[in-house]
Order: C-alpha cells, then structure tokens, then sequence
C-alpha cells in the first residue's frame, strides 16, 4: 500500500526556493557561470568574482546560499516550517537589503560581499519570501471532504 505525502502550496513553494538557492550556491563555484573566478575569495570586498557577471560572490556568499538551500528543504517538510522558513528567510534578506545599502562596498564592513545588484535582489527575495510566507494560498481540504 502507497501512502501519498499530501504538501500544502506554501510547503511547495518553500521547497522551491530552498532549491534555488542550492543552485544559486552551487552555480557560484562555477568557472563562466562565475566571472572572474580567480578573484573568487573565502570573504569581503576584495572578491571580484561575479556570479552571472552581475552578483559579486566569495566562498561565504555562496556557502550562505547553500546552507539557505538545505534550511528550505529541511524546513518545507512540514506547514508551519515552510512559513517559517520564507517569513524567517524573508526577514534575513530585508536585513540584507539595509545592511548593503549602508556600508561601504569598499570597506572590510563588506564581509559577504554584496554589490547594488545584490540590494536589488535581496529586496526581492525579501518581500517576495515574506510574501509567499504570509499571502493565504487556497483553501485547505476539510475533513467532511477526505470521507467520501
């Protein structure tokens, strides 16, 4: 006998951001997908590597994102996880967003590294998890349902 693993939308959606940023972290260590990945460091703003060209990256970034990955699926596991983890993550990228506009891209306060590209997209991520972990996704099947 089968027994079906039922997910909710948000647990789906939870699990496919988690393997975004397990891509996102695994595509960062990838000479050409990586520009100039001979200045790829282990931390801060002297990294030159850029992910896509675009996104500065070092060995902290892209570990951060893999761990990110892992907590998304780990976390999708379950309903109340799955919020967790895109309001949490949410939350943590809009964190993110505040601190790259603050600091100085050029001083050793930009330990991860990010650049204005990087802002815009933690602004994304950040209101896109908060979003996806708080809009009401549909109604949930009701136990008169499941007894037919």
């Amino acid at each position: 006998m089968e027994t079906e693993v039922r997910r909710t939308p948000r647990q789906l959606l939870a699990a496919i951001v988690g393997v975004v940023f397990l891509l996102v972290g695994v595509l960062g260590f990838i000479p050409g997908v990586t520009t100039h990945y001979d200045q790829l460091t282990w931390a801060g703003h002297h990294s030159g590597a850029l992910l896509l060209g675009v996104f500065a990256v070092s060995i902290l970034h892209n570990i951060v994102h893999l761990v990110f990955g892992v907590a998304g699926l780990a976390m999708a596991r379950t309903p109340s996880g799955a919020k967790a983890f895109l309001v949490g993550g949410g939350v943590i990228y809009l964190v993110l967003w505040i601190y790259g506009l603050v600091i100085d891209h050029g001083s050793a306060a930009n330990f991860v590294p990010v650049n204005t590209a990087d802002n815009w997209l933690h602004l994304g991520l950040g209101v896109g998890m908060v979003a996806l972990g708080l809009i009401p996704l549909g109604a949930t099947r009701s136990p008169v349902a499941d007894s037919r």
